[in-house]
């Protein structure tokens, strides 16, 4: 297997191929450019954050402009995000995903400008984005929300705990519910405790003018791991998307590549 990163591999294709809208029997204009050369170039975009225009033709991905209307398709046809359920669904049913806690936790990357965006309060003022995380107890992620850098962590608690999509893979009703919820200060809230307990889930979040939970800082490492792997993708650590739905295109392809390296380590 080619060790190049942006290379999709048969049995990643095998699962994203099924997931792609088909093209017009009759469509205008030239043969379109094979899609698994189309996804090749928007991974290596993802990898290396070049301007779309900049784009080797001499890969055979086409052109920039050719990538990027074939990320907007599949975006709105929500590939990215049904590709991200399969894999945590393999992984559950390898018993690869720790539903006993779950960590939040939302750093800022920088941003070129575009729709959710605000002043950053940690980059003086700067216009940014910022990423809200959820993962399961190994790191995996489940949910990333973008929204403005002046957002606040915990007003995303309960959209990041309910935008956990419904995971299969083992018997029962699909998992969405994880038993506990660890977060920093950041995301003290009481009646975020409340609706939480509704939902069935221990909230273990540290008091604003209180000492530390004690041990929650190594049980919480895991989502700095993760945003650590998300932001290994250039792309995602400057965000040069305007749009925000394509952004978070690249946002559900990351998050599945991870799931997909764990899976493949997971697998005899």
């Amino acid at each position: 297997m080619s060790t190049r990163p942006w290379s999709v591999d048969d049995d990643l294709w095998a699962l994203i191929e099924p997931l792609l809208p088909p093209w017009p029997e009759k469509a205008p204009g030239p043969q379109p450019v094979a899609d698994r050369l189309c996804l090749q170039g928007i991974l290596y975009v993802l990898h290396n954050d070049i301007a779309w225009q900049l784009l080797p033709l001499e890969l055979g991905f086409g052109s920039g402009q050719t990538c990027w209307r074939r990320l907007d398709r599949w975006q709105k046809a929500g590939v990215f995000d049904q590709l991200h359920r399969i894999l945590l669904a393999e992984l559950n049913a390898a018993g690869e995903l720790d539903w006993s806690r779950a960590c939040v936790d939302g750093p800022h990357p920088r941003e070129k400008g575009g729709a959710d965006t605000g002043p950053s309060p940690v980059d003086r003022r700067k216009t940014g984005s910022k990423h809200h995380l959820i993962c399961d107890g190994h790191g995996t992620p489940l949910k990333v929300l973008t929204t403005a850098a002046n957002v606040n962590d915990v007003t995303q608690t309960l959209a990041l705990v309910d935008g956990i999509p419904p995971v299969a893979g083992r018997p029962g009703r699909p998992r969405r519910r994880p038993e506990a919820l660890l977060g920093d200060k950041g995301y003290d809230s009481n009646p975020n405790r409340e609706e939480l307990r509704k939902r069935r889930i221990l909230p273990v979040i540290s008091r604003k003018g209180a000492p530390n939970i004690k041990g929650l800082g190594k049980l919480r490492y895991v989502v700095e791991q993760t945003f650590a792997l998300l932001h290994q993708f250039k792309r995602l650590a400057v965000r040069w998307e305007r749009r925000t739905e394509l952004h978070d295109a690249f946002v559900s392809l990351a998050c599945s590549l991870i799931c997909w390296r764990r899976l493949k380590k997971a697998r005899p």
